[in-house]
């Protein structure tokens, strides 16, 4: 009789496997109508998927614009720099403005079509080291069975916007799954970091309200401050102190999110050495303050 390998996995074979952990959070999932989508130079640390039931809307990032297509979604990876906008109602040449309203049962999507925008959106993170892929803006066409999904998840986000069944995350998460299998190797990059990159990566995201010295990090995988500054920035084409800098930012973003604390607070407990320092470098990445992130008025 052959027993298994591992008793606690209950795996029978000796085959070892290399699985990829993948972390999905989803920090939001909105059906909206549109009035007004003005928003300029937007960096957020989380990946957003949007959809477009009709024409009109536009994403820009760089040089190039994107005229949204309801036969395409539209995913934007975190730290993207990108605009967007409403062309029938384009008030705005900066700032960020929207204007809109949750879409109900109590509207028909069909008589909003010609002035305003249905737009599906959701948020969501991740973990390392696929939260730090590359840049862009990444358009895919809708297969059969996304549109199926997103019909589902849009028609129920009709219903309830608050308290969702488990049924629905279940399938909202396999929307997002089949979405991220459609970008192609954008993503899968992110797998073939070099191990002496990657340890650093989980490092500081483990320890992130420590404040980080190149030297102290390059001498955990034993190599020459410079030497391991060139590796890090060939590896994510991002040098290690602007890296460092999105993910307080980030995790900055997530306490404003998820707790009570205030900027001084936060800015204390990510290593800045003051509210005016944080502030700064909070606008530097994403476009916006503090005060106007916590507000939550930007959405």
């Amino acid at each position: 009789m052959k027993y298994p390998k591992s008793i606690e996995l209950g795996d029978p074979s000796s085959n070892n496997q290399n699985l990829i952990d993948i972390k999905l959070k989803i920090l939001c999932c909105r059906y909206w109508l549109l009035d007004l989508w003005d928003c300029h130079d937007m960096v957020f640390p989380y990946w957003r998927i949007y959809w477009n039931k009709n024409d009109g809307g536009e994403l820009t990032h760089g040089e190039k614009v994107y005229v949204m297509n309801p036969d395409s979604l539209y995913i934007i990876p975190p730290f993207t720099s990108f605009s967007s906008r409403f062309v029938k109602n384009n008030i705005y040449s900066k700032g960020i403005h929207v204007s809109g309203r949750h879409l109900t049962t109590n509207y028909s999507e069909e008589s909003y079509l010609d002035k305003s925008l249905v737009h599906f959106f959701t948020h969501f993170n991740l973990g390392l080291p696929f939260d730090n892929v590359y840049p862009g803006i990444i358009e895919i066409k809708l297969t059969d069975y996304l549109k199926d999904r997103l019909h589902y998840i849009t028609e129920r986000l009709k219903i309830e916007n608050t308290n969702f069944k488990l049924t629905f995350n279940l399938k909202l998460q396999s929307f997002i799954k089949e979405v991220l299998t459609n970008m192609g190797p954008e993503l899968w990059k992110a797998i073939n970091i070099d191990d002496r990159v990657l340890k650093i990566i989980r490092y500081i995201e483990s320890n992130i309200t420590q404040k980080f010295s190149n030297p102290n990090l390059a001498d955990k995988v034993n190599m020459a401050p410079n030497s391991f500054a060139r590796l890090f920035k060939k590896e994510m084409n991002i040098t290690l102190h602007n890296f460092i800098q999105n993910r307080k930012i980030a995790k900055s973003c997530d306490f404003f999110d998820h707790s009570n604390k205030t900027i001084e607070e936060v800015a204390f407990d990510l290593g800045f050495s003051d509210r005016y320092h944080f502030s700064r470098v909070f606008k530097l990445v994403t476009g916006l303050t503090p005060a106007i992130y916590k507000s939550g008025k930007y959405t």
